[in-house]
């Protein structure tokens, strides 16, 4: 038995192998474009390819050609040109087929772009079933057309009246990004971020215009509701730095960093610079040394460097690692902290009225978070008594926030992006996800019966009521969500009354007192399937009743139809289909224009009038529409 088992690992000449570049990508996606995902997160891979073919037109923009990008999706293809140079004939092909074959490592062409590896259009070829790339010089065009990376027609150059850029249309590999759909408002929060960030550039996306002209304000204002802030915002530009910056009565901090036009979804060095530099300003100014979670609570904030050949931690660009602006340059940390100690410092003594309003805002933090401290020191020492005894959190091995090794790192952090905790009711449905997860990157956390109802009580709540402390530090947020376990968290409740209004409890509990966790797009939903339908040769899981009739009508007569009332139902071999790489879930998602008191109001307040006639009137019209359904 031994011998059998060592020949079957015996390493030699023939276990080397070498793998194209179009091979690699396919092999390893994760290492290029992060998580796969079916488009129902933003950071899903189909969004980084999109955003991989956008960096090269935003490249040419800031380096002075093309104002105009324009994108159409439609469907799963999508379009992308711009009016740039074009890439030079000769080598359109090998722009987008060779790794490491580019103008970027030519750092005069391309002195602060975001695209420095040579590798981003070569991903999205590879791990696309079709990608067609068109350039345009003076009058000129040449083409080539790709299946899965492999070259499939090379057109000789043609003349043209067409102006000088490049078009780029690619269909994502559904056998890689399994069930895929395209959701327009996460499009949309990318395209305005890039207009946020290079003002003056128009870009139009199936028809719709996105333009801004006062860059990092704009976004700010998008993102926050004017009526809550403490403060008008304050907008700070210098070389190099862009910073916008206020204060709300939100629990929690949001700050939106960037990177010679990328989002650093993941923060890193410059991140990390601003929120020190705020604090050590903050208190030069009052000359008071105020705690720095009372100076940040409540804090919206956007920062955008240009930094020259940055250096991120992954190839998907979420966390910057460069320690300088450039090589031999000043360091990040006193190159934000030098900016802000001048322009903010010059600020708040030119606008007292803002000064003034901002010491309020820290003071009410102050006191807030002094009345918790013994109440917090308690729920402490319980949730670290609970957690050496009960069952309530079954870990997975792979955090958000765990440091990546130094061999493996991409995949690690691929990984990472994956990991992810089901919030479940009750140990039937806990056990079966339990049995099934993943357990490197899937955790579960079962809850004792309904959750408390919160809207509208104070976060003191949070470390009285057990459930949600407990909850709380699985989830590691009580200073933050920069220390989030876990990418995605996940409420998985039964498809009934019941269970619907547990999903509401628990997104009540997020919104009012962590809702940056929402804002970032790290809270989901949870669909299973309703029905089974099978016969002896087939089994289908439906999730509505629409794909019930069709999975009946393909069965065939009489197939045997299970109706699942609960997740406990759901065995643990059916269970692990639904929770691995063919998961649904639908994002809980809050538009920048909404406002969260009011909404939490509405749904979770007292029982109005307003609400009454609503649900009324919304039952009304699903009677009607059944009443008109043809007989089954």
């Amino acid at each position: 038995m031994a011998e059998s088992k060592q020949n079957l690992f015996e390493y030699t000449e023939e276990s080397i192998k070498s793998l194209d570049w179009r091979e690699h990508i396919r092999l390893r996606p994760g290492m290029y474009i992060g998580k796969l995902g079916d488009g129902s997160s933003p950071d899903d891979g189909i969004y980084v390819l999109l955003k991989e073919i956008l960096d090269n037109c935003i490249d040419e923009y800031t380096m002075g050609h093309g104002k105009q990008i324009e994108i159409v999706v439609e469907g799963k293809t999508v379009n992308v040109r711009d009016y740039g140079r074009g890439i030079p004939l000769g080598k359109v092909v090998d722009v987008v087929s060779k790794i490491n074959t580019g103008a970027k490592y030519d750092s005069k062409a391309f002195q602060k772009s975001v695209g420095l590896n040579g590798v981003g259009t070569k991903a999205v070829n590879a791990l696309s079933q079709y990608f067609k790339v068109t350039a345009v010089r003076d009058g000129k065009q040449k083409s080539a057309e790709f299946e899965r990376g492999v070259l499939i027609k090379e057109y000789k150059e043609s003349k043209t009246s067409e102006s000088n850029g490049t078009l780029v249309t690619f269909i994502p590999d559904g056998t890689v990004f399994r069930n895929f759909h395209f959701q327009q408002e996460y499009i949309d929060n990318l395209l305005w971020n890039y207009c946020f960030l290079n003002a003056g550039l128009v870009i139009s996306f199936n028809g719709k215009k996105y333009v801004s002209k006062n860059g990092l304000l704009d976004l700010l204002q998008r993102k926050t509701n004017q009526d809550e802030i403490c403060y008008n915002i304050i907008h700070l530009k210098g070389e190099d730095i862009e910073v916008a910056i206020t204060h709300n009565n939100e629990y929690g901090e949001e700050i939106f960093s960037f990177v010679n036009g990328q989002f650093t979804t993941q923060g890193g060095t410059h991140h990390q610079a601003f929120r020190e530099a705020f604090v050590k300003v903050v208190r030069d100014f009052y000359k008071k040394d105020y705690d720095f979670v009372d100076i940040r609570q409540g804090i919206v904030a956007a920062l955008a460097v240009r930094v020259v050949e940055p250096v991120f931690e992954s190839q998907t660009k979420t966390k910057l690692g460069s320690q300088s602006m450039f090589e031999g340059g000043p360091s990040m940390k006193n190159f934000v902290y030098e900016f802000l100690a001048k322009e903010l410092d010059n600020f708040l003594h030119k606008t007292p009225g803002t000064a003034e309003a901002l010491k309020k805002r820290i003071e009410q933090s102050e006191r807030e978070r002094k009345e918790l401290a013994g109440i917090k020191k308690l729920a402490n020492e319980r949730a670290k008594k609970a957690n050496l005894h009960n069952r309530k959190l079954r870990d997975c091995r792979i955090h958000l926030n765990d440091e990546p090794p130094a061999r493996g790192r991409e995949e690690f952090i691929a990984k990472a992006l994956e990991s992810t905790i089901f919030i479940t009711e009750g140990d039937s449905a806990s056990g079966s996800i339990t049995k099934a997860r993943n357990v490197e990157t899937q955790a579960v956390f079962s809850l004792r019966g309904k959750p408390l109802n919160c809207f509208g009580l104070t976060k003191k709540v949070v470390y009285e009521n057990e459930e949600f402390n407990l909850l709380q530090h699985a989830l590691n947020i009580e200073e933050g969500i920069e220390g989030l376990r876990y990418n995605n968290i996940v409420i998985a409740t039964d498809a009934d009354v019941d269970g619907m209004h547990i999903r509401l409890l628990l997104m009540t509990f997020f919104l009012q007192f962590f809702p940056d966790l929402v804002k970032n797009n790290h809270v989901y939903i949870l669909e299973t399937p309703l029905f089974r339908v099978r016969n002896k040769q087939e089994t289908i899981y439906c999730y509505d009743e629409s794909e019930k009739k069709a999975a009946v009508k393909k069965l065939g007569p009489k197939p045997e139809i299970t109706r699942f009332k609960g997740l406990g139902e759901i065995s643990p071999d059916e269970f692990a289909a639904f929770i691995g790489s063919d998961i649904r879930k639908q994002p809980v998602t809050v538009m920048p224009e909404t406002h969260i008191q009011q909404l939490l109001e509405y749904y979770m307040g007292k029982n109005t009038q307003e609400r009454q006639d609503f649900i009324i009137g919304n039952l009304k019209v699903e009677l009607d529409l059944i009443e008109k359904r043809p007989e089954e």
